[in-house]
């Protein structure tokens, strides 16, 4: 019966070859004289999108193939020039002759600030955050998706209403856990970022264990020749950065290459206050422990990118994609400083921990896509296969200092972990897209397979009674098998439009810890429906309902019952028994005029994976641990505005009231259930400014204001950041120079406090977000070429988690 369903949203293709011709001819401007890499575009013309394209050599010839029998638009495309569509009948080989370009009559200066776009535009079912060439690709991937409109930066990961984002890139999901995703995306250099897509509820072509998606879109060539570009920025917060990075373009008519490597050496400082309250059984604190922690990390993280197209025919492309993320010697420095106190406030003893970490980190992964047109009208057959290569070898050295009040010394201890893991996913999917009456329907089968190995050793460094019990010696296997079908119908008639969409999950799971001898298989099948229903109302306003049901299954690494210790008294620990949770999503959006949009939206979390903090007030313990809720659930109402106030001034406002609220099992309290609430409101505030008549000087201003947030047990404090930079463009586009300023105001770092029934804990942790970057880059080659985004979906990395 599984195997049925799951063939019944697969797709079984019938492909009709028909006969296709050849169209040729020049492209030349008024005088005659040809105009080499010009872009020719054959069109549909109900619509008027593009079927095919094909760049003019350097005579002006332009070569057209694989084109079936069919009525067309033909129209050309010179930076400068500008022509009129020509209509164009195909029942054989074609040569056409010249196909004639005037000049442009308005003038360069004119043309950069009137056909510059908005940098923030509003779809129908996601956001679109273009950055190229504003101040803000002068950073990092990181520093762009922080700033995204709706995105909030937590402690772990990058959030869409409550939830963590799923990165992918060009289409392809980032199989990296959150902390090594911010590793990729802070060595990724901004501008090679054409956009950033914010995806809230995502169709039936993704993952249903995808939740909302941050897509980021790079730039890459579409007409022939080289183009290059060096960049180096230097950051001065707390302590001094920088970073540098070169990219290559190269492409001819059937071959295209991209190639980018950044290193990014940095000292980084994070300090963090906290404080936990131990209260005994008759509610009274009868001791309060405050900490101070200075964490100072070194790395040197590197990045390499490779992509490879090579298209043998106008029908058939081929893509070879190649990422290695590697940070070797990275070394976290931790300093703890702990003052204990008796329930009155009087000093009981201090206690002083210092710890390193030192970690070697190996990201490698490969990707083989294959896309043919079936010679229908739009008919497209992809596949694909993806390997990634993930290896951490991390160990730990710690020791702690006990004094009386007096500050005369009491005893110590020393801890040390040793410990390794190695992950290997394999994923391949076969996807249909066929043209369907006045719609499409695409079909698609996919599998993926993954198996993680851990070790972890705690050894006993000092001889002495050992600070952790040397059996949590462990090694941890887990084993991963998904095979899914999905089927989503999109058409349109009159007024209406619909997208119908079903998938379907068949998940194997085995983990097995040595230590405790504990298996945990999981055998489910579940299905995962999706519904967008749209109306327009007039020219320019328009109405969806859209419907979805996800799941989010655990991090790798959150599975593992191995600790990672800040000292004795305080670390975080695996969770073996989590299991997925399932949660229904809805949306109802109203857009006016294209320029404002308003949205209701629900959602039931199920029984949501939620970040938990649990102190034992007996033996004066806090533990941080992943575990699932009762239950969840969010709703709340945003209104967006993307509006031109002036030729100079693009404004874009994006505001949420919301309620969030999750139910946990409080396992250390009297109480076996707690339900942590709140209401907020979330306010983001971009503009984007022209600053002068040839366009060669931009700005950015942005406010975001957040009252308050859920993360787990905790409770986000009220947070503000306000962001400013500015743009040169220098030597008529070959180079470009950025100043940045963030957090000007120092309010962006929240407070983290979890307060119910015996439990009593806060943390404030203030990473180096106030900073000035100075960032240059420099092209070369025929650095005007045009830019295009790239595209298989891919899966499971980005559960892999490290603490």
């Amino acid at each position: 019966m599984k195997l049925r369903i799951l063939l019944l949203l697969g797709f079984s293709p019938i492909a009709l070859h028909c006969q296709t011709y050849t169209v040729s001819g020049f492209v030349k401007d008024t005088d005659g004289a040809p105009l080499p890499y010009a872009n020719v575009l054959l069109l549909r013309p109900a619509d008027s999108v593009q079927f095919l394209g094909a760049s003019s050599d350097e005579s002006g010839f332009f070569r057209l193939e694989g084109v079936p029998p069919e009525l067309y638009l033909l129209q050309p495309k010179y930076f400068g020039y500008q022509s009129d569509p020509v209509p164009l009948e195909v029942r054989a080989d074609l040569r056409i002759g010249a196909l004639v370009m005037k000049e442009d009559a308005d003038q360069l200066d004119e043309v950069v600030v009137t056909s510059q776009r908005p940098t923030i535009e509003r779809k129908a079912d996601r956001v679109v955050f273009n950055v190229e060439n504003t101040v803000l690709s002068s950073g990092s991937t990181w520093d762009i998706l922080r700033n995204a409109p709706g995105v909030i930066a937590g402690p772990e990961s990058l959030e869409i209403r409550g939830q963590a984002a799923t990165i992918y890139l060009n289409d392809n999901k980032v199989q990296l856990s959150q902390e090594e995703v911010m590793e990729l995306l802070k060595g990724l250099t901004g501008d090679l970022i054409l956009s950033v897509e914010v995806i809230p509820l995502p169709p039936a072509s993704f993952e249903a264990s995808d939740g909302p998606i941050l897509n980021i879109r790079t730039r890459q060539n579409i007409v022939p020749g080289y183009k290059g570009s060096v960049r180096g920025e230097y950051t001065q917060a707390v302590f001094p950065k920088y970073s540098l990075g070169t990219s290559h373009f190269f492409k001819n008519e059937k071959f295209g290459a991209f190639a980018s490597y950044s290193i990014a050496p940095q000292k980084e400082l994070k300090v963090s206050d906290s404080y936990i309250n131990y209260i005994d059984a008759g509610n009274d604190i009868y001791a309060r422990w405050d900490t101070r922690m200075d964490r100072i990390a070194r790395s040197r993280a590197q990045q390499g990118n490779l992509i490879l197209d090579y298209n043998p025919s106008g029908r058939d492309q081929l893509k070879l994609t190649a990422n290695l993320g590697y940070s070797p010697d990275k070394r976290s420095a931790y300093t703890l400083a702990t003052a204990m106190r008796n329930g009155q406030g009087v000093l009981d003893s201090t206690l002083r921990t210092a710890s390193v970490l030192d970690e070697d980190r190996l990201n490698a992964s490969a990707e083989l896509n294959y896309q043919r047109s079936l010679g229908e009208k739009g008919a497209t057959l992809k596949a694909g296969g993806h390997y990634t290569y993930f290896r951490l070898d991390r160990t730990q050295d710690g020791n702690t200092d006990y004094f009386d009040p007096s500050g005369a010394f009491l005893r110590d201890f020393s801890f040390a972990t040793d410990a390794g893991q190695r992950i290997d996913i394999y994923t391949s999917q076969l996807d249909l897209d066929l043209p369907v009456g006045s719609g499409n329907l695409e079909t698609g089968l996919r599998g993926s397979f993954i198996e993680s190995r851990n070790a972890i050793d705690y050894l006993d460094v000092n001889n002495a009674e050992p600070p952790f019990d040397i059996a949590l010696t462990d090694r941890f296997t887990y084993k991963e098998q998904v095979y899914a079908a999905y089927a989503s119908l999109y058409q349109e008639w009159a007024a209406w439009s619909l997208r119908l969409g079903l998938r379907a999950e068949q998940t194997h799971v085995r983990a097995r810890s040595e230590t405790l001898d504990e298996i945990n298989n999981q055998d489910y099948l579940e299905l995962f429906p999706t519904l967008y229903l749209g109306r327009t109302l007039g020219e320019k306003h328009s109405m969806s309902l859209t419907y979805n049901r996800r799941l989010t299954r655990p991090n790798y690494q959150d599975l593992n019952p191995f600790r990672f210790f800040l000292n004795e008294n305080d670390y975080n620990e695996g969770n073996p028994g989590l299991v997925p949770n399932f949660s229904h999503n809805f949306n109802l959006n109203l857009s006016l005029d294209n320029t404002y949009f308003i949205d209701l939206y629900y959602r039931d979390n199920g029984r949501f994976i939620s970040t938990l903090s649990f102190q034992d007030n007996v033996n004066q313990t806090l533990l941080e641990i992943k575990q699932n809720t009762q239950g969840s659930i969010s709703y709340g109402l945003d209104f967006t505005v993307s509006k031109t106030l002036r030729e100079w001034w693009q404004l874009y406002a994006y505001n949420s009231l919301f309620y969030e609220e999750e139910t946990l099992l409080a396992v250390l309290s009297p109480q076996e259930a707690y339900t942590n609430r709140v209401s907020g409101l979330y306010s983001y505030l971009s503009n984007s400014f022209t600053l002068s008549g040839d366009g060669t000087w931009t700005g950015d201003l942005s406010l975001l204001y957040l009252s308050g947030f859920l993360h787990g047990s905790f409770k986000r404090s009220e947070t503000m950041t306000l962001d400013a930079g500015i743009r040169k463009s220098l030597w008529n586009g070959r180079a470009a120079l950025t100043l940045v300023a963030e957090d000007l105001l120092g309010r962006a770092n929240a407070t983290y406090t979890s307060r119910y029934y015996n439990q009593d804990n806060a943390f404030y942790s203030r990473p180096e977000t106030r900073f000035i970057r100075l960032g240059f880059t420099y092209n070369f080659g025929n650095y005007r070429l045009g830019n295009r985004a790239a595209g298989l979906r891919n899966s499971e990395r980005d559960r892999i988690r490290e603490d």
